[in-house]
């Protein structure tokens, strides 16, 4: 099964390099990504070392490596309904990678959203959060870049549309003003930390942040969820929902820091594990920056403006059509009261999936089951099986209904047509 990418407002085009936080090899990080302290004696190491982690942290191979592909040599397909764009190479190599490009290329791609060979980047790239990156973070993602083993890997050529790009000069006048990241003086080290790796190198907001028609973040709507795309198939689509991050009640309002800083470090908390499009995140990412920069996050992401969307919440008569169903094959992992167990599942009871008013991630969770990241345990619980070729569409409705709207939960109804657009 092909991973989940960028949500469907971002796949009208992905190009350039992506990048995200950063951290000098046994320095603790600054609140803006520069470097404190000492014990790097070798300034070339530990330049190529943070941008080393600048990468993993970026999540940069997820888009740019495609399977049984080298690393970062592109070729990662995103298909939209206008055509299919395809990352583009971004190791070394002279001929088909960035070798050529020089430390201000890499810095005006990253800033203001243009290529080294001029043209401008489509915003799947999101320079329009990297345009806050500090210049010592791009010179250490390029240091590192300059040492990823060349590949000769050419990657297929975009579709027509993806190859008119004169439009974007009319989008960055609408949508896009560039801007470095300024730390607030009046918040903690932690906290400033934790906004420049969500807000400028961990773009958080390009899932977790509705779009408008014309691909452009709604900034009132920040981190109050979205939709994404995952291409199973050429032609077979599943939708999933990227949750709202505010501590809102359909979002992550009974989610302690400590809970979310180790989910985000270990892909599991009490409140939750890594699943679906998250994998990608935890796995290739989040779980390999430092607690301290998962932390930070966390703090930042908790104090998030509360916000959410309010719809008509499931009827206690639709409810109840799938309590039984809840009853059979539900209640021993995730318990009568919803709230789960250590030894037993995870809680449904103030789940910001269960209580999305996009109900799609619920739905592949009961269709397909839920696995975590590779090489990674969700503690104790046991994998979520599959129930696509044992229930019903309808079936899965009424059981997704009754959680939805039991033990607090007031999320809007799911009907079996929405089950029968994810098979």
């Amino acid at each position: 099964m092909r991973c989940l990418r960028r949500p469907l407002y971002w796949v009208s085009g992905v190009l350039g390099v992506v990048v995200l936080t950063a951290l000098f090899a046994n320095r603790a990080p600054g609140p803006d990504g520069s470097s404190q302290g000492s014990g790097v004696t070798n300034d070339t190491d530990a330049l190529v070392e943070r941008g080393r982690y600048v990468a993993v942290a970026g999540n940069c191979a997820s888009c740019h490596t495609r399977p049984g592909g080298a690393p970062y040599a592109g070729g990662v397909a995103f298909e939209a309904p206008v055509g299919t764009i395809y990352s583009s190479n971004i190791t070394s190599s002279i001929e088909h990678g960035i070798g050529k490009w020089t430390a201000e290329d890499l810095r005006r791609a990253l800033h203001e959203g243009i290529a080294a060979e001029g043209y401008r980047l489509f915003p799947a790239f999101p320079y329009t959060s990297f345009t806050q990156m500090t210049d010592r973070d791009v010179d250490a993602l390029y240091a590192y870049l300059r040492t990823v083993t060349a590949d000769k890997y050419q990657p297929t050529a975009n579709d027509f549309l993806f190859k008119q790009r004169w439009a974007m000069a009319i989008w960055n006048g609408l949508f896009f003003e560039p801007a470095r990241f300024k730390p607030d003086p009046k918040r903690t080290p932690e906290w400033n930390r934790g906004a420049y790796l969500v807000e400028a190198l961990g773009h958080c907001g390009a899932c977790h942040t509705p779009r408008n028609r014309f691909m452009a973040e709604v900034s009132a709507n920040a981190y109050r969820g979205s939709n994404l795309r995952e291409y199973v198939t050429a032609d077979k689509v599943r939708d999933w929902a990227a949750v709202n991050l505010t501590s809102s009640a359909d979002g992550l309002k009974t989610w302690p820091v400590d809970d979310l800083t180790k989910y985000l470090h270990t892909g599991f908390s009490l409140r939750g594990g890594a699943w679906g499009p998250m994998n990608e995140v935890v796995g290739n990412s989040t779980s390999r920056l430092t607690l301290e920069d998962a932390r930070a996050m966390a703090t930042y992401i908790k104090s998030l403006p509360e916000g959410g969307e309010t719809k008509t919440p499931v009827t206690a008569e639709q409810a109840a059509l799938g309590q039984a169903i809840y009853h059979d094959r539900c209640e021993k992992c995730h318990g009568a009261s919803g709230r789960g167990g250590m030894f037993s599942g995870p809680p449904l009871a103030g789940s910001a999936i269960v209580q999305s008013a996009d109900p799609d991630s619920l739905i592949n969770a009961i269709l397909y089951g839920a696995t975590p990241p590779d090489g990674m345990k969700l503690g104790a619980w046991e994998t979520m099986k599959a129930y696509a070729d044992v229930l019903s569409d309808t079936e899965i409705a009424n059981v997704a209904n009754y959680v939805r709207g039991s033990w607090g939960n007031g999320a809007p109804p799911v009907d079996a047509a929405r089950v029968a657009k994810q098979r």
